[in-house]
């Protein structure tokens, strides 16, 4: 005889049980929505309000009645960490890990499992492709940290996926504070027709405290923080740096800073020497670690990041220097948070972090077992601290002084007063004030389909309606909404230009039946074919002037849409690419069999983020050092030359006069005007 499934007031009753703390009130309500929902719940609470305690309740349910569950991150580095959590979660109810499993582009762990931890991009995959993975028996998915939605490049993988779930399918999701929730509430209803509750509070468990720290540099400041007993202790502390090399640079000048407590190092060594740290960056982090300093970013090796996170959790380093990443919600309970900088982007083109990253970031500070307060530290530039100390020296010595002594040294002190450099940018605290105090950000659609997201549904299906219906329901308003429509076509006419797709109805084939079509010689990717027209997705059909004294008429526009894509054979080829736009990487393997091997390595630099610290050490050669290859010269060069998009200068030809690259300014002086000439990188 089949037993019953439990009621969901049975199942919230047993939830609530089996806890082993009183939840808070955000807590509580939602999970009480969570039960009593038919469609699912949106909870928006501060970081360290303890989501994942609600996000249990869901797999809770899925395993008790024997159905399924997703479980969607943002990232790869945080679905390693909620499966640990998950599996322990399973087995506390009385199931077993093997019920709990990963999938990943890169890693699969029990792939058949009746709860699945997966990154986003992998649920969105596996709803279009409805005929090979059953949904029917999926109760729930649970969307951690749903603020990703706004991620300009990968936030509409979240959007989209609300569009393509089954109706039966109930949603959870997870999100820092936002501040249009009730918007987007209406929005998800009106446009997805899913009636889901709202759970919201702006309260902490662990009240945030503020601190601009304008008189100390980061190694002093982070030393006097670990310093005291340990009530009066600021660390554990996470120090977030923009790039990877910050992470390094700051470690490294910890060196020899009494940042550990008795005891501490002794254990942390045992733990140290009971794991291989040959691979990679292993030698280097071992020493960093042993003075009781982390370092947490995504190009350390996975397996010693997962170290990094069980040390710093079982409080055994003081500090940890990560980047962004680890605010998206990966657990690491820390006392206090730290933000040696404001700015954030390349060299003098830095601008001020945004609000909500800024936010993301305050948040990490406080946890509720631990602590009554959290804590962030916002330092100020290392030139305004000098200039700083130098102004209480000075200021000590009075400007009405009779001492001789005094003038001579308050007159010496003034010559050595530090100033700003030209070539750095600057924050101020006021800028810090505006960073806590500004509101939540607004949930909205941004950035547009991404090529290789495309791609993959015109492989599922060349029918252009459902994408059409997805792109109509955008969050999004005014001028944005409106281009949705247009941009979907620009792409469209752009694969089938490049011959990845055949368009039904088909393009207009010339210019006398649109006006304004481009002619292209040839197919993108160097791939000789015959010509083809490109053809804009609205463009203006010519009206003759019938007589000479009528004013002229606004052409009428010409609205080209296709109904239908059907993919070529060659669309294959863009399913290949994840980490490259696909249509730059087959024109890239289009274009290698030309290229000398200088080139081949320098096209696949291309491609590459290479950090500052290596990217120095590999720069190209100079032209006169590197001559061009065959790939520049039988191809590239001609073609820039023949769109306009370059100067003979900038391909490295020679100067037939001197004064060609000199500029005169006002005072009569000749100035020379640097002209760079392209690496091929940068001419692809």
């Amino acid at each position: 005889m089949t037993l019953a499934s439990p009621t969901r007031d049975e199942l919230a009753s047993d939830y609530f049980d089996q806890l082993e703390f009183e939840p808070y009130p955000v807590q509580e309500d939602a999970l009480l929505n969570w039960f009593a929902s038919d469609q699912g719940v949106l909870v928006c609470a501060p970081t360290g309000t303890g989501k994942t305690l609600i996000a249990e309740a869901a797999l809770f349910e899925a395993l008790k009645t024997g159905k399924r569950a997703y479980y969607t991150t943002p990232l790869i580095a945080l679905t390693e960490q909620k499966l640990q959590e998950m599996q322990a979660a399973a087995v506390r109810w009385g199931f077993s890990t093997d019920d709990v499993g990963l999938v990943t582009g890169n890693r699969r762990v029990n792939p058949e499992a009746s709860i699945l931890v997966v990154v986003a991009e992998i649920l969105f995959n596996r709803l279009l492709h409805r005929d090979q993975f059953e949904f029917d028996d999926v109760c729930a998915v649970v969307m951690d940290e749903f603020h990703s939605f706004n991620d300009p490049e990968r936030g509409i993988v979240w959007e989209l996926t609300l569009g393509l779930l089954p109706e039966h399918v109930r949603l959870l999701l997870l999100s820092a504070t936002v501040g249009n929730a009730y918007e987007f509430t209406s929005w998800l209803r009106r446009a997805h027709d899913r009636n889901i509750e709202l759970v919201q509070s702006d309260d902490r468990k662990v009240p945030l405290t503020h601190h601009w720290i304008g008189d100390a540099l980061l190694t002093e400041h982070l030393e006097s923080m670990a310093a005291g007993e340990e009530e009066a202790r600021y660390t554990p502390a996470l120090v977030f740096c923009f790039n990877r090399e910050q992470c390094w640079n700051v470690a490294e000048q910890l060196k020899g800073k009494k940042l550990l407590y008795d005891g501490q190092q002794a254990e942390l060594g045992k733990q140290l020497n009971a794991h291989d740290w040959s691979q990679g960056a292993g030698p280097k982090l071992k020493q960093i670690l042993y003075r009781g300093v982390g370092v947490h970013h995504a190009g350390v090796l996975p397996k010693y990041r997962r170290i990094v996170e069980e040390l710093f959790q079982q409080k055994l380093l003081s500090v940890c220097v990560c980047t962004e990443t680890l605010a998206a919600g990966i657990n690491l309970p820390a006392r206090s948070v730290v933000i040696p900088e404001l700015l954030k982007g390349p060299p003098d083109k830095k601008k001020l972090i945004e609000p909500s990253a800024a936010h993301q970031m305050f948040g990490r500070a406080g946890r509720p077992q631990f602590d009554s307060q959290g804590h962030v530290f916002a330092l100020a530039h290392e030139d305004d601290v000098k200039h700083l100390r130098w102004k209480v020296k000075y200021d000590q010595i009075p400007e009405d002084t009779k001492d001789p002594g005094l003038r001579k040294a308050k007159k010496a002190l003034k010559k050595k007063m530090p100033k700003r450099r030209a070539n750095q940018q600057y924050w101020t605290e006021q800028q810090f004030e505006k960073l806590y105090d500004a509101p939540s950000s607004k949930l909205a659609s941004r950035g547009a389909l991404p090529w290789r997201l495309l791609a993959h549904m015109l492989d599922v299906s060349s029918d252009l309606e459902p994408i059409r219906t997805l792109i109509d329901k955008r969050l999004q308003e005014g001028k944005q909404f409106e281009a949705g429509q247009k941009i979907l076509d620009r792409m469209l006419m752009t694969l089938w230009t490049a011959g990845y797709v055949s368009l039904d109805p088909e393009p207009p084939k010339d210019e006398e039946e649109v006006g304004g079509a481009i002619k292209l010689d040839e197919e993108p990717g160097g791939s000789s074919s015959s010509p083809r027209i490109f053809v804009s997705a609205e463009v203006v059909k010519p009206r003759p002037q019938l007589l000479d004294d009528v004013p002229d008429v606004p052409p009428t526009p010409y609205i080209y849409r296709p109904q239908f894509a059907h993919p070529t054979e060659t669309m294959q080829r863009l399913l290949h690419f994840r980490g490259v736009n696909p249509l730059y990487g087959v024109f890239l393997l289009n274009h290698l069999g030309v290229a000398d091997r200088a080139e081949r390595i320098q096209a696949i630099e291309s491609i590459l983020e290479i950090p500052g610290s290596v990217a120095r050490f590999v720069r190209v050669p100079k032209h006169e050092e590197l001559p061009p290859g065959p790939l520049a010269t039988t191809r590239l060069d001609v073609q820039l030359l023949k769109l306009g998009l370059v100067t003979l200068e900038q391909l490295g030809a020679a100067e037939e006069e001197e004064e060609d690259n000199k500029r005169r300014q006002g005072d009569g002086i000749f100035e020379e005007e640097r002209v760079w000439v392209l690496t091929l990188a940068e001419k692809l």
